[in-house]
């Protein structure tokens, strides 16, 4: 595989996707040029900000669905989340949602998403902030 060429995101009707893996399910991004500098964790994390699940008026980091967030030395971008159940409707596009979102800030190259279902998401998870604007505080 060239350097410009990324592995096709898998078809998410595919029942094996649901089951814990350690294999990306999602990409964006391309390789910086050498010599450009490398964006901030926290600069990514606002970028994961901007995704929403569709039905909960929170964004997906405030939420807990972000389990890691890895910025290499070369700019790529390693993120693995969750969603809140197996059955999520939008887990067809949210990865997608958020491998585009990082790689939208200036300084992050290749990013990959790998989807986790472990440990199972809880509403433990949520920030104090998710869980003033759900109403639960």
């Amino acid at each position: 595989m060239s350097d410009h060429m990324m592995p096709p995101t898998p078809a998410w009707d595919d029942p094996a996707l649901l089951e814990a893996s350690d294999e990306p399910v999602a990409y964006a991004g391309d390789h910086l040029e050498s010599g450009t500098q490398v964006a901030d964790k926290e600069s990514v994390a606002d970028a994961i900000r901007t995704v929403y699940d569709p039905e909960i008026p929170v964004n997906i980091y405030e939420l807990g669905l972000i389990y890691e967030l890895e910025i290499a030395e070369d700019g790529s971008v390693d993120i693995k989340m969750t969603l809140t159940s197996p059955g999520c409707p939008v887990a067809g596009i949210l990865p997608q949602q958020v491998a585009d979102a990082a790689a939208s800030v200036p300084g992050v190259g290749r990013v990959q998403v790998i989807l986790t279902w472990d440990p199972p998401w809880t509403m433990d998870a949520m920030s104090d902030e998710a869980k003033v604007a759900l109403g639960l505080y």
